[in-house]
């Protein structure tokens, strides 16, 4: 399975991005889409999930309410819709798949190559 993240940007606090995820190879597999954050000198957070067939979504507390997940399974692309962003919100958003229903970062096989959202206040 091979991820291709887009999207990413600067954007001024308050403001809104969309980040899109495309799925190649071996999508069948898919169980659950997800995407991670990164901010410089902290660990790998989780933001949201959403699965590939029922799409249910979950999200991290600290997005909810301003970030959502959606899908095309037609397009085999996951979205992440981000609203009213926050300096802390600057991180480097990764996508990625998992062949199982989970959230934990150690669940999911493949791995985008991450896409930097900075965030100005």
């Amino acid at each position: 399975v091979q991820l291709v993240e887009s999207g990413g940007g600067l954007v001024q606090a308050g403001g809104s991005l969309r980040l899109a995820c495309v799925a190649s190879g071996g999508t069948d597999r898919i169980v659950t889409m997800a995407w991670f954050r990164r901010a410089p000198g902290k660990e790998r957070d989780f933001v949201g999930a959403i699965t590939w067939s029922g799409g249910t979504t979950y999200y991290a507390d600290s997005v909810k309410g301003r970030f959502t997940i959606s899908r095309d399974n037609a397009k085999f692309t996951v979205y992440l819709h981000m609203s009213s962003l926050k300096p802390e919100d600057t991180a480097v958003y990764y996508c990625a798949a998992s062949l199982g229903y989970t959230v934990l970062a150690r669940g999911y096989d493949y791995w985008g190559q991450g896409t930097q959202i900075t965030v100005s206040s």
